[in-house]
């Protein structure tokens, strides 16, 4: 590589992009930024912005820069500056970041699909969402992909996301996926802006279970576990690297929360059908049964350039012809004012419960009058928009956003009540021990035994089971007599 300066040498070094911030956890924070010429890096930080007492720095030439900041604490702002040992090209009360919660609180995600046209629609979108939400701020900032048209260069990614939301990026990490535009719009591209641009947790910086690959991954964030799937690139088999990844990630999180996102989405009659397009359908195929096994809650995609969300479903992995019945598990508009929230069990007894499905590709491109609603859709939208949701404890509610600041669709899911649904004990049988297994909930079962079927249950009180995931389980040692083993509802 050959750098040339046009001009003086003594010019002062400027900022270009950023800074922005990505690949966040309760203990780290990677920031970012692009300089115009070669310089070293500086980051000074603190929780007070007028005392930014600790500094990193890196004293290798270079324009672009990258700083990982760790040792932090956990949902705790922090206030920050970046630029060189001799000047600060970013600094003020507006530059901070927040790290990751570890515990439930009242939390907002802001979601936008194929936003990366660059033009007065996406600036419009924004600009909606800039003001409803006004100084509250954003937690979590989800792109379903397409972010930069027509190719993903660098270029494009500069105007579409850099010049178009610089406030947000240097305040809220941006945790994108990869839409076909992002690689070129070809099966051969490589994405390598995308992932030169982008810090992603492959090996489970931010929570989750480490995925080997920057095109898929996971974190946490308070008490919601998020997916990200790359519906274009990767190998979307059953038996493949991403889904056999997925299904050891879904078994080991105890979030509360588990919301999934990609681009081609399982389910749209939109600009592109779901019926018809091989990503859609080979994602509706073999991604879904696992999330779905899981206990998945919530799926955002793009790509149909229009707004669309199921009601709460289970079990539809064929053509929309043949959805059936007892695959719509509430087939009411799932609006608190109007028939109630979709309800759900917590922790484990959520699996096979129903999720929402929602497409969200109008925050750029869009435009489209009239959207044919598939057969799983309680509402669906042209035009523009982006989606909010926000989360509070075991209740979410989710609204679709106009550029005009009007909601045109809304939903909630609670999974605060009692359960209605009884968890199923399982008991693997060994020669010296057995183990046995059922679901997490909310209130929690307890469990009881007796040594013979004609005597009294009593509570048991041996090794307390431990939590694996959304799952109890226990070991217990070989006894000469049979153990009986049952579950008892929670008072």
């Amino acid at each position: 590589m050959v750098h040339v300066q046009v001009g003086e040498q003594a010019a002062p070094i400027k900022l270009v992009r950023g800074p922005y911030l990505l690949r966040g956890s309760p203990t780290n924070m990677v920031v970012r930024w692009r300089t115009d010429w070669l310089s070293e890096s500086l980051v000074r930080y603190g929780t007070n912005s007028g005392n930014l007492d600790r500094a990193l720095t890196n004293l290798t030439q270079g324009t672009e820069q990258e700083m990982n900041v760790s040792g932090l604490l956990p949902d705790t702002k922090y206030y920050y500056s970046a630029g060189t040992l001799t000047n600060t090209l970013a600094s003020g009360g507006d530059v901070y970041f927040r790290t990751s919660p570890t515990n439930a609180r009242p939390l907002r995600m802001w979601i936008i699909g194929d936003s990366g046209t660059g033009d007065a629609n996406a600036r419009a979108v924004r600009d909606s969402y800039y003001a409803v939400s006004g100084a509250q701020e954003t937690d979590l900032w989800l792109m379903l992909g397409d972010n930069a048209y027509g190719e993903g260069s660098d270029a494009e990614y500069q105007t579409a996301v850099f010049e178009m939301y610089p406030q947000l990026l240097r305040k809220v990490v941006l945790w994108p996926t990869l839409g076909n535009h992002d690689a070129g719009d070809t099966l051969t591209g490589t994405a390598g802006p995308y992932l030169d641009i982008f810090n992603l947790p492959s090996n489970g910086e931010a929570g989750g279970v480490p995925s080997g690959s920057e095109f898929y991954y996971s974190f946490d964030y308070a008490n919601i576990h998020l997916i990200c799937l790359d519906s274009f690139l990767a190998d979307r088999s059953s038996n493949g690297p991403m889904v056999t990844w997925l299904r050891s990630d879904l078994a080991a999180t105890d979030k509360d929360w588990i919301i999934a996102f990609w681009h081609h989405p399982p389910y749209s009659f939109g600009s592109h059908n779901s019926d018809s397009d091989e990503f859609e359908t080979e994602m509706r195929k073999w991604v879904l049964p696992v999330l779905e096994e899981f206990g998945v809650d919530l799926v955002f995609s793009g790509h149909s350039h229009n707004y669309e969300r199921s009601f709460l479903i289970d079990g539809h992995y064929g053509y929309s012809w043949e959805l059936q019945s007892t695959m719509v598990l509430d087939n009411s508009l799932g609006q608190i004012e109007g028939g109630g929230a979709y309800k759900k069990p917590a922790g484990g007894l959520a699996a096979r419960r129903g999720a929402v499905y929602s497409v969200c590709g109008c925050s750029g491109e869009g435009g489209e009058l009239n959207v044919e609603p598939h057969p799983v859709m309680a509402s669906a939208h042209g035009g523009y928009g982006s989606v909010i949701v926000e989360i509070d404890g075991l209740q979410l509610n989710a609204r679709f956003l106009r550029p005009s600041q009007e909601i045109d669709d809304h939903f909630s899911i609670d999974k605060s009540g009692p359960t209605t649904v009884g968890p199923t004990l399982q008991i693997a049988a060994g020669i010296k021990s057995a183990v046995l297994s059922w679901p997490t909930s909310k209130p929690e079962f307890a469990l009881d035994w007796k040594d013979h079927v004609q005597n009294e249950w009593s509570a048991w009180t041996g090794p307390t089971a431990t939590t694996h995931g959304r799952r109890n389980v226990l070991r217990v040692n070989a006894v000469l007599t049979n153990r009986f083993f049952r579950l008892r509802s929670p008072p």
